[in-house]
């Protein structure tokens, strides 16, 4: 049995690093590990196809240069080396229907709610509405408050 994984969306949102810093800890104490998700929208460009190519390959690259300036982060504070998952996809929800859909590792999906106070974010907003069926799979989410202290991260973790 392969250990379980917590996926993260790795974003620019001020909550994401609360999601991330709850998942390295929950995965440090279960024996998990943490998978990290970098969805990249396609670039539209119907007539110029190197344009968007080129557009793409920026999108990518900087993906990965994001997600590796997260990985000390996640291997120091997990004890684990990251999964970095980058996805191509219209929305956030339909990479995670995909990445869900084909990694049965997969077990929880960590999520900070927005401390900006208009409401919680788009994403955990949709998954209220809209359930957490992923594909075939239902995973359970765990959405933490995005302003939580280091203190408090280690005591709920």
């Amino acid at each position: 049995m392969s250990a379980r994984k917590f996926l993260v969306i790795a974003d620019e949102s001020p909550e994401f690093i609360s999601a991330l810093r709850f998942a390295c800890r929950r995965a440090r104490s279960t024996g998990g590990h943490v998978a990290l998700l970098k969805v990249i929208e396609p670039a539209v460009f119907e007539h110029w196809s190197g344009v968007r190519d080129e557009i793409e390959r920026q999108a990518r690259e900087e993906a990965e240069g994001y997600l590796q300036q997260m990985a000390e982060r996640v291997l120091s504070e997990s004890g684990q080396p990251a999964e970095f998952i980058i996805a191509r996809a219209d929305s956030t929800r339909a990479a995670l229907r995909q990445v869900i859909g084909e990694d049965a590792d997969i077990k929880i999906l960590v999520l900070a709610a927005a401390v900006d106070g208009r409401g919680p974010g788009p994403l955990v907003t949709s998954i209220a509405r809209e359930g957490v069926k992923w594909g075939g799979r239902k995973v359970p989410v765990t959405v933490v408050p995005g302003d939580l202290t280091d203190a408090e991260l280690e005591d709920l973790a």
